[in-house]
């Protein structure tokens, strides 16, 4: 096994999504359908590092499902933003066809939390701070990634510190689709 560690901590991360997205389903669908693709981002991801970590279909597909989380974030969180969300979704996959570096993947998730912040923001939506929170751990963990910091880079590496703070970041969505309102 190549990365034992990226696998745990990404698979716990697809497990936190997945229950998620099955407690918020009938609370705001378009979200819950974002967890489950960070979900099967996570899962496809963890199995990469752990697995397979030369195989490029399996890390286009880690990058497509975390796209196309993306894009139901966006899409569901406001209605005005659906055609961007589309035009940007056909813009990151048809760049991921070609690049395959972790960055464009934080940019586009990157662009759709931004996105969210300023819609609740302006229409001062009680889910402001949660969405502000994740975004705030987000850029830690996209700062961490970016960096490669790690506490023992052969134990728990800057993949498995980011994992760890996306699952927070995850979290404090959850919190905030109970307090957004939906768009579908």
């Amino acid at each position: 096994m190549h990365d034992p560690m990226a696998l745990v901590t990404d698979y716990l991360l697809g497990i936190v999504a997945l229950v998620f997205a099955s407690r918020i389903r009938h609370v705001h669908r378009m979200w819950a359908l974002a967890f489950l693709f960070t979900a099967a981002g996570a899962f496809l991801g963890g199995s990469y590092h752990a697995f397979a970590p030369d195989d490029q279909l399996l890390w286009k597909a880690t990058t497509f499902a975390v796209g196309l989380a993306s894009f139901y974030l966006l899409s569901g969180a406001d209605r005005r933003f659906t055609i961007f969300a589309v035009v940007k979704l056909i813009v990151y996959m048809s760049w991921m066809i070609t690049h395959d570096g972790f960055v464009w993947v934080i940019v586009d998730y990157g662009i759709s939390l931004l996105l969210i912040a300023i819609s609740s923001i302006l229409q001062r939506s009680p889910a402001m701070p949660w969405i502000l929170g994740s975004i705030a751990m987000s850029i830690a963990g996209g700062a961490v990634q970016y960096s490669g910091w790690s506490i023992d880079p052969t134990w728990f590496d800057f993949n498995d510190i980011y994992h760890v703070i996306q699952t927070v970041a995850l979290w404090m969505l959850y919190r905030a689709a109970f307090l957004i309102k939906p768009s579908s």
